[in-house]
């Protein structure tokens, strides 16, 4: 799976390093989820009938950029990272059962910002991508977010909201 045409913001970030530590957590997930087709998993499991985890990941990351770079005093390497990566963790939260994506044991006990957490850890990605993934949803209500991290939080809320239909 060719990850840059997946997600066309990764073409965005000039740090090499970091853009192949994205790629390779991504490939860490997957293969750690069994998940072959990122297409095939739904954004979340709280809106029936959910559109693609890719179209989630790829609103969040465009609507972040945009903000990012209106802003001009945040790292924009480190926020399409980070918005590439916020959800990396539900590809372990949610697996595959009798053909429908449903929460995986994991995903029971450890919520997918903690997961993506330590997939990126283990990667070798820095204090300030961990703090996006882990405090994009309310598990960030308890630590300070970076600049990134408001961004992306309210990005994600943003296209959740109005998935479930907010009028």
């Amino acid at each position: 799976m060719d990850l840059e045409i997946v997600f066309p913001l990764l073409k965005e970030i000039k740090n090499k390093e970091l853009k192949e530590k994205v790629k390779k957590c991504y490939e860490l997930a997957m293969e750690k989820g069994k998940w072959e087709n990122l297409e095939e998993i739904p954004f979340t499991l709280l809106i029936e009938n959910a559109y693609s985890y890719v179209k989630h990941v790829n609103n969040v990351a465009k609507m972040a950029y945009e903000i990012g770079k209106a802003r001009q005093d945040v790292d924009l390497d480190a926020l399409i990272a980070g918005a590439l990566l916020h959800d990396v963790g539900k590809l372990l939260e949610y697996e595959k059962k009798n053909g429908k994506v449903v929460k995986s044991n994991l995903g029971k006990y450890i919520r997918h910002p903690v997961i993506g957490g330590i997939l990126a850890s283990q990667v070798g990605l820095d204090d300030k991508i961990l703090n996006i993934i882990i405090a994009h949803s309310k598990e960030g209500e308890l630590v300070e977010r970076c600049k990134e991290a408001i961004i992306v939080h309210h990005c994600d809320f943003i296209d959740f909201e109005i998935a479930r239909g907010g009028k």
